[in-house]
């Protein structure tokens, strides 16, 4: 019987081993595995699919929706209005950005502004500027002009004007020809369109929380009112307010401290009003500026995250006291004592976190780019600092309503 061979196991392809070494990893440059794996359809498949995710993640996140339950499209806006109030030259521009920031983010409500009754919208020469603005008011933005005798206020004018005037808001409660009316502070920027506080339940009034002053005061802010017009409550309001202004007394006779329309607006509907969430709301520029958020936040464990808290709000209020407000230039001894830190190494080559500062920094930049485009006027110079000892004279109205050349 012939004995039958034993066949010999062919070497590997590419390889001088024989069995002992059949699943070592072949004896190939990478970059030829790299090669020849890159001649496959799916890895650039994956490869494709990989870098469509990352740009997913990096995508801008879209504006929210608005609210769900509402037909925008069936609503009658001729019910519904946001109203200003300009007393000096200052304000009616600010007035103005806030009556551009409703159109470009495509608020359907009427807009209302009240005026001095002693201005006009006659053009007379390029440099009057106040009737070019209420004029622009009203071509442009579709405002209604009321004009108001200011008598009810005291005098003031240009970048120094007092809060006395602040209680010309008051007028707002008397368009009853509105079923609700939205009125805003001049010194704020509009990041979102609001309309969708129209359709608050039935209140009075709708204010958000003046959080920066809890937890030792629980108060109302008046940056934002959200008002059911009523001639009962204008009434009752603007004689208030006339108490405040001839003397300062209250409903004792006795003689007080300075009460503004913040401390009005409280006494009357601190306890009834339906309160706003100040996140989207009532936040102020200060925030940026602060160490300590629990106050904003409302807890003690959540942390804090600049860029989230400006994607939520609606409305920002310029609050840095005592810097100036956007419409002023910063004095510089002052801007480097008032300026957000940094969290990591703040004062050196090497500081980091500073996204509290940039962001605090661009709303102001973009609120003077504003006001450059819109009402071509220049902010006005910084003022001395430390202040003179005497009382500064505000700047006249020709000086503000110097057009840009």
């Amino acid at each position: 019987m012939a004995i039958r061979k034993v066949p010999i196991l062919p070497y590997r392809r590419g390889s001088d081993a024989s069995e002992a070494d059949f699943f070592d990893i072949p004896d190939e440059p990478c970059w030829a595995i790299i090669k020849r794996q890159l001649r496959h359809l799916r890895t650039w498949v994956v490869f494709i699919f990989f870098v469509l995710f990352i740009l997913f993640l990096r995508r801008e996140k879209p504006p929210p929706p608005k609210v769900t339950h509402i037909d925008y499209s069936k609503v009658d806006w001729t019910r519904y209005a946001y109203s200003q109030y300009a007393t000096s030259s200052p304000y009616l521009c600010n007035a103005l950005l806030t009556f551009d920031a409703l159109e470009r983010l495509g608020s359907k409500a009427q807009r209302v502004l009240f005026y001095p009754e002693n201005w006009d919208v006659v053009v007379e020469s390029d440099r009057d500027r106040d009737s070019q603005m209420l004029a622009l008011a009203h071509e442009k933005y579709r405002a209604l002009l009321v004009p108001i005798d200011v008598q009810m206020v005291k005098a003031g004018d240009g970048p120094s004007e007092s809060w006395d005037k602040s209680t010309s808001k008051f007028l707002a409660f008397g368009e009853t020809e509105f079923d609700r009316v939205i009125h805003i502070d001049s010194d704020a920027t509009i990041l979102q369109n609001m309309d969708e506080l129209f359709f608050l339940p039935p209140a009075q009034v709708a204010m958000p929380r003046a959080y920066w002053q809890l937890p030792d005061t629980r108060q109302l802010s008046s940056l934002l009112i959200v008002l059911e017009p009523s001639f009962k409550e204008y009434y009752a309001l603007t004689a208030a307010g006339e108490a405040v202004t001839y003397g300062q007394v209250n409903s004792t006779g006795a003689t007080t401290g300075a009460r503004y329309d913040m401390e009005l607006m409280n006494e009357r509907y601190g306890d009834s009003a339906l309160v706003l969430p100040h996140r989207q709301y009532g936040l102020i520029t200060g925030e940026f500026r602060r160490d300590d958020h629990r106050a904003f936040l409302g807890n003690e464990w959540e942390a804090w995250d600049p860029e989230r808290v400006l994607s939520e709000a609606k409305l920002v209020h310029f609050s840095d006291w005592p810097l100036p407000k956007p419409w002023i230039m910063w004095p510089q001894e002052l801007l480097a004592d008032m300026l957000p830190k940094c969290k990591v190494k703040p004062g050196t080559l090497q500081e980091s976190g500073c996204k509290d500062r940039e962001i605090w920094k661009k709303l102001y930049d973009d609120y003077r780019r504003r006001r450059r485009n819109v009402c071509k006027l220049l902010s006005y110079p910084a003022p001395n600092w430390p202040p003179r000892e005497g009382p500064e004279q505000p700047l006249s109205q020709d000086q503000e309503s110097q057009p840009l050349s």
